[in-house]
């Protein structure tokens, strides 16, 4: 599969006449289902929808440190094999498994919406104004970004009603926003956190098949940095057993620091109901000796036992030190995050008890 970055889409066909999509209890007016003869887009169905409402509330009961989202998207080209959001495909009737990967639910009218929605005095006249997490559930900057174009209209919205907002993601797409995120830096608080779990190339490519590399979304961390906009890394998820050695941690650790991170927020993999049976699937195909491993880790729930997120997260927090994350000199020949960090508040490098911060 090719990367977000360099696929273009202008000249693009659809490989047939656009057909009616499903219906469903959210998209009650059905889904036109469109396919594009290209590398790395075979086999992969794009539903275009028109949603019913774009900024959705978080429950309250929900161990997340935002109130609102934003996902244009549902479904991601990502294919990660441990992805949470998986289970949400099973609300459209649509597996949790390939269908996630390869059935992209596109709300078309995501701008539209976002704007109309500002609007609402839930959120003009809220104080402290809420920040709204874009594309927690599904990438917003994922390959199909590229050719439906959604992010910069929703950006222009949140812009223009001065409303803090952050996003994580593994798209180094958000590059081609980058003016839209620096004009939106000067009148709100902007939060960008680019998601890179560990760097061995030998790791990311099965695990991840449809992302930029780590190196890439790294390289596009550093332009943020460089630009303006404080961008941190969410470092997840740390793979028990797969990535979480000494050497690795370190490694990874250290690659963020030369990205000049502002912060850096580690997560161990968690096992939800949907990503649980597909990543068990996929870790007794490749890595079969591993399973009674993660059976006892993940036996006994979704995440691993605190014991083991405590101490990777102090691996973690004491690497992050020695490399000067967030710190303003530069240690051990290291660029430091000298640049302001994001204003959108974000959780350091402590314990995993954020287990959900953006995943």
């Amino acid at each position: 599969m090719c990367s977000n970055q360099g696929v273009r889409w202008d000249n693009l066909r659809p490989s047939g006449a656009a057909e009616p999509g499903p219906a469903s209890a959210l998209f009650p007016e059905g889904a036109v289902a469109r396919t594009f003869d290209a590398p790395g887009f075979r086999g992969i169905t794009f539903y275009e929808v028109r949603a019913r409402s774009i900024i959705n509330r978080v429950p309250a009961t929900s161990r997340v440190p935002f109130e609102y989202t934003i996902n244009p998207y549902r479904g991601c080209t990502h294919a990660c094999v441990y992805c949470f959001a998986r289970n949400s495909h099973s609300y459209l009737d649509l597996g949790t498994g390939r269908d996630f990967d390869s059935k992209i639910i596109v709300k078309v009218n995501a701008a539209e919406l976002a704007r109309r929605e500002l609007a609402a005095p839930r959120l003009r006249a809220a104080r402290p104004r809420p920040v709204i997490a874009i594309g927690p559930n599904a990438d917003c900057y994922q390959r199909a970004e590229g050719r439906y174009r959604l992010m910069p209209g929703i950006l222009r919205a949140l812009i223009d009603a001065a409303q803090p907002f952050s996003i994580l993601t593994k798209g180094t797409l958000i590059l081609r926003d980058i003016d839209l995120l620096a004009e939106a830096a000067e009148v709100t608080q902007v939060g960008v956190d680019v998601s890179v779990g560990f760097t061995d190339e030998r790791a990311w490519r099965p695990v991840e098949p449809g992302t930029p590399s780590p190196r890439a979304r790294l390289e596009a961390c550093a332009t943020l940095n460089d630009r303006g906009i404080g961008c941190g890394v969410l470092m997840a998820p740390i793979l028990p057993y797969l990535t979480d050695s000494p050497r690795a941690l370190e490694a990874a650790v250290r690659a963020i620091a030369e990205a000049g991170a502002t912060r850096i927020v580690p997560i161990v993999l968690h096992l939800r109901p949907g990503a649980r049976e597909w990543f068990m699937a996929w870790l007794s195909r490749e890595h079969p000796r591993l399973v009674p491993r993660y059976l006892e880790l993940y036996g006994r729930g979704a995440y691993a036992p605190r014991a083991y997120q405590e101490r990777i997260a102090d691996q973690v927090r004491r690497l992050a030190e020695r490399y000067g994350i967030g710190a303003a000199p530069a240690r051990d020949g290291v660029r430091a995050a000298a640049r302001a960090p994001a204003r959108a508040p974000a959780p350091s490098a402590g314990p995993a008890a954020e287990q959900l911060t953006l995943l």
